[in-house]
C-alpha cells in the first residue's frame, strides 16, 4: 500500500518512518525470541544436552555468544550464488582473508540478512558488469574497543546519506567486528548515491520493455513495475529495493552501521560494522 501512494509521499519522509516503524518490529520481534528461547531451555522437562546439542552450546537464547562470521558468510554465498546461477547462469566466486576463524557475540539471524543482502548486490553487480570472473573480496576484521572510546550518534557524510555509525555504548574491551565486501561491479552510479539509503529505490529493472527508456536506470524506478512486469520470478535476486536500507537497520540496532564507498567505474567497498553483544548497554536502556 505504501508503495502505491509513493507518489504523494516523499521519500524522505518514507525513509524516515519505516525507519521507526521497522527498527521498533525488530525489537519487538527480538524480545519476543528471545523470551521464548531462554523459557523453553529453563523447561524442567527439557532434555538440557539435546537443547545444547541442537542450537550449539554458546547459545544463551537467540544470541550466539562464539558466533563464527566466516560460517554465517559460507551459509549466504552457497544461497546468492544458487540464486545468481538461476537467475544469470553463472556462480560468482568469493575469496575471504583477514581473520576467518574470529568469533563475536552477536544474533546469527541478523547478521545472515544482512550478509545476504550485501552478498546480492555484489554479486549482480559483478555479473551484470561482465566481471564475473572477477571474485568478490571479504575481508573480516575484529577489534577491542578502546576506553575511551564511547562515541555515539552517526554522521552524514557530505549529505549524501552513507552514515558513519557509532550509536550505543560498551565497555573497554567489548568487540567490534568489521566486514568489507569488495566488488569489480562497475561501483555505483554518483547520481543515484544520495538516493541508494531510501526504501523502494531500486535500480533493477527486470525484463522491462526496450520501449520504456535507455537501459540505464534512473531514480524513481517503481519496485512495483518491476515486479509485475518481470515474466518469472527476479525479484528474489533484487527487485523491492529494501535490502540495503533493512540491512542498514539491522546493523545499527546493536550500535553498528554500514558504510558503502564507490569507485564509478570500477567497484564499490561496503563495510558492515557490528558491536559484540558482551556487557553491551542500550541507549536508553538502564541497568542495575
Amino acid at each position: 500500500m505504501l508503495l502505491r501512494t509513493w507518489k504523494y509521499i516523499s521519500p524522505e519522509l518514507v525513509t524516515t518512518f519505516l525507519d521507526e516503524h521497522l527498527r521498533a518490529r525488530i525489537g519487538t520481534r527480538l524480545i519476543a525470541e528471545q523470551h521464548i528461547a531462554l523459557h523453553l531451555s529453563s523447561q524442567p522437562h527439557c532434555d538440557v544436552a539435546a537443547t545444547a546439542n541442537a542450537v550449539g552450546e554458546s547459545y544463551i537464547g537467540v544470541i550466539d555468544t562464539a558466533l563464527r562470521p566466516a560460517a554465517v558468510l559460507a551459509t549466504c554465498e552457497a544461497f546468492v550464488s544458487d540464486l545468481c546461477e538461476l537467475k544469470y547462469g553463472v556462480r560468482p566466486s568469493i575469496v575471504v582473508n583477514g581473520s576467518p576463524e574470529t568469533t563475536i557475540a552477536h544474533i546469527p539471524m541478523h547478521l545472515e540478512y544482512i550478509l545476504t543482502e550485501l552478498l546480492k548486490n555484489a554479486f549482480r553487480a559483478t555479473v551484470e558488469s561482465g566481471k564475473e570472473r572477477e571474485p568478490v573480496e571479504i575481508t573480516i576484521a575484529i577489534a577491542k574497543e578502546d576506553q575511551e572510546d564511547k562515541g555515539t550518534g552517526s554522521t552524514d557524510c557530505a549529505g549524501t546519506g552513507i552514515r558513519k555509525i557509532g550509536g550505543g555504548a560498551s565497555g573497554p574491551g567489548d568487540e567490534t567486528l568489521t566486514i568489507r565486501i569488495r566488488d569489480r561491479g562497475g561501483g555505483v552510479a554518483p547520481e543515484h548515491l544520495p538516493h541508494i539509503w531510501r526504501y523502494s529505490f531500486t535500480t533493477f529493472r527486470g525484463d522491462l520493455p526496450a520501449s520504456t527508456g535507455s537501459a540505464a536506470p534512473t531514480y524513481g524506478t517503481d519496485a512495483l513495475n518491476v515486479i509485475s512486469s518481470s515474466s518469472d520470478d527476479t525479484g528474489t535476486i533484487a527487485g523491492l529495493g529494501y535490502g540495503l536500507p533493512l540491512s542498514r537497520a539491522y546493523a545499527e540496532y546493536f550500535g553498528g552501521g554500514i558504510q558503502l564507498e564507490s569507485l564509478w567505474g570500477w567497484g564499490t567497498d561496503v563495510y558492515l560494522t557490528l558491536r559484540g553483544l558482551r556487557g553491551i548497554k542500550a541507549q536508553g536502556v538502564s541497568q542495575s
